[in-house]
């Protein structure tokens, strides 16, 4: 039956993916948001789904059947308010997906700390690669992104496959605990696990005992990929009651990283199966971090039947997610990239990947701490470490700080004061109008500026290369 579904917090990645496959099976979506922006408002629109912004209770006047109430809304929001005035139905994210996508078919899930995104995209690659010989390896997916690949963030077809991104953050207001304990994995893959999301987790132990949990979910019959080099990883598996497989660099590993090296952009190594060669991968991006998301994807894909020939076709080919090591514009031959960074490890990798990819370029990175553990003073020292890597720093003042306690917020001109102490040129910029004016002046040819925020960042990214070309940015 056709229902009229209303998602509130819609642009966010998995909502507006979510919007997509309830789209597909034939329901009238509409949604609402504080504020949309690239790349998911793009995608609604390009679905045809109206976004009414803000939050307002008349946005639901037209009584739709169902409201799927997304985990950035609580109680005082005027549309959550009106919801339970209204005793209109809604749901989560999460336990919607559960029950009209996930039942009935196999789960394989992508969780962890880092790099869940990317190796969900790749995994959804090499099946879609291995469908063109193989029609029922042809997979449905979401995933918190748009995968380059694709063009969308979703994806649905009538075979027993559905990939999806694992989140750890919380479902909703009316569900405290994580997304992923919705979707029951026949099969895990699992890349880091650290302290995030300072909003919702006390402390390291609370962030475990998430994946502990998760790891629990998978049946006997299923299998964990677990990165090899993580002690938070080993303990979150160390009472396994499925197959578990181990992936990274470590000697004795199931799946095993001989011989990495990057040329030209584009990384190659050695995937080895329990001390055996089972292929060469090329993969066309650098960075540690990639070449692992890979290992772990193929992992996956080969124990549930996928050929060692898909899954070098598709590494081979695979075209990135948007927002991720993202090339935006190359202006004067000044490159401008785009990245969605959140946690100090996170930004350490990605500068890490840029100077394996640009080895003789200045590095510029441009942070704008926006994600909820980025805010907060929990990673000062470790976000120092991180930004090291660049040759110039600068940094935007923390998003709506306001909203964070004053005892827990970052500083940033503590760590702008840190940098300059050890010898890395930072400085804290008081508007996007005075970084765009900084990197104008300052920039030259040959160099990367990385742009670095899991938000809109006030519209740098289209502000930055008219503001490099000379031109004069809308304010």
């Amino acid at each position: 039956m056709t229902k009229h579904i209303h998602l509130s917090g819609i642009c966010g990645t998995a909502m507006a993916s979510l919007a997509g496959l309830l789209q597909l099976q034939g329901h009238r979506i509409t949604g609402s948001d504080r504020a949309a922006y690239p790349p998911m408002s793009t995608q609604l629109e390009a679905m045809g789904i109206p976004v009414a912004q803000p939050y307002d209770a008349t946005n639901l006047s037209s009584q739709p059947d169902l409201v799927v109430i997304g985990n950035a809304l609580s109680r005082g929001n005027p549309e959550v308010e009106q919801v339970l005035n209204a005793r209109i139905p809604f749901a989560s994210m999460a336990a919607l997906l559960r029950e009209e996508f996930l039942t009935g078919r196999d789960s394989l899930v992508v969780a962890g700390t880092h790099g869940k995104t990317t190796t969900t995209s790749m995994l959804a690659w090499i099946y879609e690669v291995a469908s063109q010989a193989n029609p029922e390896l042809a997979p449905s997916f979401l995933i918190g992104g748009v995968a380059e690949n694709f063009g969308t963030s979703y994806q649905l077809r009538p075979t027993r496959t559905f990939i999806l991104e694992g989140d750890e953050y919380d479902t909703a207001f009316f569900d405290k605990g994580p997304k992923f304990m919705h979707y029951f994995p026949d099969a895990l893959i699992l890349t880091h696990v650290e302290f995030d999301h300072a909003d919702i987790y006390a402390d390291l132990a609370a962030v475990k005992l998430a994946f502990k949990r998760l790891v629990n979910l998978v049946p006997g019959r299923g299998r964990v990929i677990a990165y090899d080099a993580s002690e938070n990883v080993t303990e979150c598996i160390s009472n396994p009651h499925c197959r578990i497989e181990r992936y990274g660099f470590a000697p004795k590993s199931f799946w095993q990283i001989q011989n990495l090296h990057f040329k030209d952009g584009r990384s190659h190594w050695q995937l080895f199966r329990e001390g055996k060669l089972f292929c060469d991968l090329e993969l066309p991006m650098a960075g540690e971090h990639n070449a692992l998301n890979a290992t772990a994807a193929a992992a996956l894909a080969a124990g549930q039947g996928v050929s060692a020939e898909a899954i070098q076709k598709a590494l081979s080919s695979f075209l990135s997610v948007k927002r991720r090591l993202e090339v935006r514009a190359v202006i004067n031959g000044i490159t401008v990239i785009d990245d969605f960074a959140h946690h100090p490890t996170a930004i350490r990798e990605t500068l890490r990947a840029l100077r394996a990819a640009y080895p003789d370029s200045r590095l510029w990175a441009v942070l704008e701490p926006r994600s909820n553990t980025l805010r907060r003073n929990v990673f000062e020292r470790e976000l120092v470490e991180s930004l090291k890597l660049a040759d110039r720093v600068i940094l935007a003042g923390v998003y709506q700080q306001e909203n964070i306690p004053a005892g827990e917020r970052l500083h940033p001109e503590h760590v702008v004061d840190a940098l300059n102490r050890e010898g890395t040129p930072a400085l804290l910029a008081s508007s996007t109008e005075a970084i765009l004016a900084q990197l104008a002046s300052q920039a030259r040819p040959g160099d990367v500026i990385a742009i670095l925020s899991n938000g809109g960042f006030d519209g740098i990214y289209e502000k930055l290369p008219l503001a490099l070309a000379g031109g004069t940015p809308n304010a």
